[in-house]
């Protein structure tokens, strides 16, 4: 079962269009596409992380450059999809989408964003660098295609990693931090908790919402070889490989913090950054925080590696976002709003972003010896990307009802209130009744997107 789209082929058509369709390509320029819209004013979400922080510290040349005002407001990740959809719903002023690879499906299915070629077949705001191909293909491809169509360029771009503090494991006795999860639980986790010193082995940030539903429940199902569903779209919960991943998760809980499933992801990077943790597995883009002397103090001992494999091998996580032109814009409106996106997705400014704490989602910028040399995280975020992941998280239009019931059922197997086989059982019945009503069983929608 395939849940990401392969959209290679098309956006290397995409790339090909972009690069030849302009006759005038030398005498493209961001200032002069921008001049018929200048004053233009746009409108986005985005969220309090890095790569945010980042792309605002940059604006001010974007706008100095076109004269396009970009009106950003900040908003929690858990309620940003709600706050967006409830903006198209009502025909509302934003004018770019922020997408979670999980939200891709429900936007384009619903026609609320535009996709791209739209904009990429017309050479007076298209960039003839754009260059669709110097993006990684698993990032295109998962965060911003559907349906074969490319939506959204990636933006704010993620892979799985396992951030630790080494002075701590030498202290422990380990000069290289685990391979494989049962490594980290058998070996490692014992030496690395003192609950009398408030000091934990690890912590995996499992807050109820998407938090709880994707960066922790998720998590541990592929590494064990489980899988949310099975090829035929019906809960594989119950099985073996899906129920050791989920029961690994409840003995590793001896090992973190109390209060564990109150902790978002800037609680499980804030437990490493002070010091109360070891370990983390947690999103490349939290890299520039733990190595911000204001707001960590393990600089010095920080260390990054792959996500430790499972008995299903290593199958680290993947989540990011893409921005997207929302159809409800007014036409001009809309040739604004895709100028910025290519200026912050665009390999001009990707050594800036990345400096300035975001992770771009451009190969080349990696393939500089000392961005390698600078960012720790590079080389594992990278090999991650090359090879590709399993369907870490389905992206088809019913996952936030479906995440909603994760969310909920996975917070009280944690909790203990329920086993993991009756949580299991609990999330199947519900989430097969979603896809029921949504018309999965009955071929009123295809399963492979």
């Amino acid at each position: 079962m395939r849940l990401f789209t392969h959209a290679a082929a098309g956006a290397l058509a995409l790339a090909a269009a972009a690069l030849c369709a302009p006759a005038q390509a030398q005498d493209w320029s961001l200032e002069k596409a921008a001049e018929p819209l200048k004053g233009t004013q746009i409108n986005v979400v985005f969220l309090d992380r890095p790569g945010y922080r980042a792309i605002i510290q940059l604006l001010p040349e974007f706008e100095k450059k076109t004269g396009i005002k970009v009106n950003y407001e900040i908003v929690p990740y858990e309620s940003s999809r709600e706050k967006q959809v409830l903006n198209f719903s009502s025909n509302g002023d934003l004018t770019i989408a922020l997408v979670d690879l999980v939200w891709i499906g429900e936007f384009a299915e619903n026609g609320w964003i535009v996709p791209v070629e739209k904009f990429t077949s017309d050479p007076a705001i298209t960039d003839p660098k754009l260059n669709l191909d110097g993006f990684f293909p698993l990032l295109l491809d998962a965060f911003g295609s559907w349906g074969g169509k490319v939506y959204g360029l990636p933006f704010d771009n993620y892979s799985g990693l396992l951030f630790y503090n080494q002075c701590m494991l030498q202290e422990a006795g380990f000069d290289k931090p685990p391979e494989t999860w049962q490594e980290l639980y058998e070996t490692y986790a014992p030496k690395l908790t003192d609950k009398a010193k408030n000091r934990f082995a690890f912590a995996l940030q499992s807050r109820r919402g998407e938090t709880q539903s994707a960066d922790s429940f998720m998590r541990v199902l592929w590494p064990f070889g489980g899988s949310l569903l099975d090829k035929e779209f019906k809960s594989n919960l119950l099985s073996e490989e899906s129920q050791a991943g989920l029961k690994f998760r409840q003995d590793l809980m001896q090992y973190m913090p109390p209060g564990i499933v109150s902790y978002d992801h800037a609680e499980a990077v804030n437990a490493l950054a002070q010091g109360q943790v070891a370990m983390i597995t947690e999103w490349s883009a939290f890299y520039s925080t733990l190595i911000d002397p204001a707001t960590s103090k393990i600089v010095d001992c920080l260390a990054v590696a792959p996500e430790p494999s499972g008995p299903a091998g290593r199958l680290p996580a993947l989540g990011g976002f893409s921005l997207a032109v929302a159809a409800q814009a007014p036409e001009k409106e809309q040739k604004a709003s895709w100028l910025f996106i290519q200026w912050a997705t665009s390999e001009d400014i990707a050594r800036a972003y990345v400096e300035a704490g975001g992770v771009s989602g451009r190969k080349s910028i990696y393939e500089d010896a000392d961005i390698k040399a600078k960012y720790k995280f590079v080389e594992p975020m990278v090999a991650s990307w090359q090879k590709g992941v399993p369907e870490f998280r389905p992206r088809f239009p019913a996952w936030p009802a479906i995440s909603e019931i994760i969310a909920e059922w996975g917070t009280k197997m944690m909790l203990g209130e329920v086993s993991t086989e009756q949580g299991a059982k609990e999330i199947g019945t519900r989430m097969e009744d979603i896809l029921a009503k949504e018309g999965y069983y009955d071929g009123k929608k295809a399963l492979l997107q």
